[in-house]
């Protein structure tokens, strides 16, 4: 296990109800397209391939929250992923996620489809995730 991949799912563990484990990071980080963004209070994980571009998670260290972290995770993100020449940024939030969606929102993401039933709780009850889309094309210059 990468110490990256350790430090990234000990974050996660703090940021989530159910979080992914170091054996998960250390899969995503060695496949193609893959690029991660970090602080010492948060991280963005984000596949890119061909023009589009796909938000796998982010997060924020609770402690840091409502700080301007995630907004500049995603920025930084969204600019690396059009560096890479996506001209889309796609990601699922869970529709009962309100400071995510404020955040997404806030950065001009907008809603493209819906997968219901697809997050799973700790009580056994199921949240419909919500498809956002980015349209970095326009940002270009």
């Amino acid at each position: 296990m990468s110490e990256v991949a350790a430090r990234l799912a000990a974050l996660h563990a703090g940021a989530f109800d159910a979080p992914w484990d170091a054996a998960a990071f250390d899969s995503l980080l060695g496949q193609a397209g893959v690029h991660l963004a970090e602080t010492p209070d948060g991280f963005i994980l984000m596949r890119t391939v061909a023009d589009e571009a796909e938000i796998l998670t982010l997060a924020v260290r609770p402690s840091a929250r409502r700080r301007g972290v995630g907004a500049g995770l995603v920025g930084r993100g969204a600019a690396e992923a059009a560096a890479r020449g996506a001209r889309r940024l796609f990601l699922e939030v869970a529709e009962d996620n309100d400071a995510a969606r404020a955040l997404y929102a806030r950065a001009g993401f907008v809603e493209a489809g819906r997968r219901p039933r697809y997050y799973a709780r700790a009580d056994g009850s199921r949240a419909d995730a919500l498809l956002l889309s980015f349209d970095l094309a326009a940002r270009l210059p």
